[in-house]
């Protein structure tokens, strides 16, 4: 038929997806020119960001990085500024409900994936995308909603390059029962019955059943395209193949040391570019240290004149410190014949305090002692005038029983030299008058020196 008349949406203009039908098992392998590559590439990408390819987020990032390395090429922090990935279509829209995470989050993580592929090829880097790729659970299978009888649909029959797969209606990763291709013996549909038959006899023959005769078709031509390249992968392969493979090699080796030359020349040029910026930077450096130099001469020229004037100025203060010095020196040597003086004066005057605390010692000690003695003398002449008037008192009994008739007598004074003499009866009285004498001249003499 024509495409006008096969059931396509009607829009002007009408837009194309020409998409590889079988998935290869090893891409590396069987991928061998880089447009068919780079076409798979292409297919298998927009899956991943359409969300028919289940991906991690970890991985999405990953597988990110690696189409920005094949679109943009090696990183350059220069060039590739922020925001230089705002247009670009590079996460699901899944990944990104899923965190609360900005665009310029988002792009800072894959940029850092990114530098870190420098020196990577645009197919090398589309080839680590679909070796990443190829094995996520999602990668190559083609579902088909399929019940095990006619009124019921709970199941999702895959087809991929190595089989047939069954799978619950809500979980597409892990299949409930595979049939590899290898042991299957038949398959067939009779309008919507879809018929897989093994190749143990003994084993059981399962049926399903499609909604639609066409489906049955689609799944029919899957399953025999993926089964005869299954089987064809694993016979050796035709001349064609090999010289294609070969041929690829060449390429592949061509390409690589185009990429080693490549890189070589891009290195010495670089290097020459950072060589040439050293010289400028040093250039530049040289320039600003004659410069710094020139601006330190006439500052030192400068310095050098205020340093004259300055040595000028202390020149004349140096003499008149001189000046002040030696008059200094002057008062200094008055001052210490001053002090000298002071010092014995000072000397002499304590002298004197010591001579005067030592006489004054001397005299409380002379005092002292004469207050004894001038108490011993006090109880001596209280002895003695206490004897003198017992002498008195015996004297005058004396007198009364020899003379009872005299009433009067003379009186004694201790001035006398010690005699009594009465006139009348011639009478001399002997009341030891020699120690009165004594005594008398002794209490006398020493009232006069005290």
């Amino acid at each position: 038929k024509q495409v006008l008349d096969q059931e396509i949406p009607k829009e002007d203009p009408i837009s194309f997806n020409f998409l590889a039908k079988f998935y290869p098992e090893k891409v590396e392998e069987e991928l061998l020119q880089e447009i068919t590559q780079h076409l798979f590439f292409l297919q298998v990408k927009k899956q991943i960001l359409d969300e028919e390819i289940y991906c991690s987020p970890e991985a999405t990032v990953l597988l990110a990085s690696y189409a920005v390395q094949a679109k943009y090429g090696d990183y350059d922090p220069n060039f590739h500024e922020p925001g230089f990935l705002a247009h670009d279509e590079l996460l699901p829209k899944r990944v990104l409900r899923q965190y609360q995470l900005t665009a310029e989050m988002w792009e800072e993580k894959i940029t850092a994936w990114y530098a870190e592929h420098r020196g990577i090829a645009r197919d090398e880097a589309e080839m680590n995308y679909l070796k990443i790729a190829q094995d996520l659970e999602m990668y190559g299978v083609n579902y088909f909603p399929i019940a095990q009888n006619k009124n019921h649909t709970d199941l999702l029959l895959g087809v991929d390059a190595k089989g047939i797969h069954i799978y619950s209606i809500n979980n597409r990763f892990s299949p409930n029962k595979s049939f590899e291709w290898s042991a299957i013996r038949n398959i067939s549909y009779s309008e919507k019955e879809l018929t897989i038959k093994p190749l143990d006899k003994k084993a059981e023959v399962f049926k399903f059943f499609s909604s639609q005769l066409k489906v049955n078709k689609l799944i029919l031509q899957l399953c025999i395209g993926n089964h005869d390249l299954f089987m064809r992968r694993r016979k050796v392969d035709s001349i064609e193949i090999q010289q294609m493979k070969a041929q690829a090699r060449e390429e592949k080796a061509r390409k690589k040391m185009e990429n080693q030359r490549l890189a070589r020349e891009k290195q010495l040029r670089e290097e020459a570019e950072r060589a040439k910026e050293e010289l400028e930077r040093r250039l530049f450096q040289l320039e600003d240290e004659a410069r710094q130099a020139n601006e330190a001469l006439l500052r030192s020229q400068e310095a050098a004149e205020l340093l004259a004037e300055k040595a000028q100025i202390a020149e004349e203060e140096a003499k008149l410190l001189a000046q002040n010095a030696a008059e200094a020196e002057q008062e200094r040597q008055r001052l210490e014949i001053t002090a000298l003086k002071t010092k014995e004066e000072k000397r002499l005057m304590e002298q004197k305090m010591r001579e005067a605390e030592l006489i004054a010692v001397k005299l409380v000690k002379e005092s002292d002692r004469r207050a004894k003695e001038a108490e011993h003398l006090k109880q001596d002449l209280h002895e003695a005038r206490e004897a003198e008037r017992k002498a008195k008192q015996k004297l005058l009994d004396i007198t009364r029983l020899n003379y009872p008739h005299m009433i009067k007598y003379p009186q004694y004074s201790p001035t006398d030299t010690g005699e009594a003499n009465f006139d009348k009866g011639s009478i001399k009285l002997d009341l030891k008058d020699i120690d009165l004498k004594r005594l008398s001249f002794e209490i006398e003499k020493e009232r006069y020196q005290y």
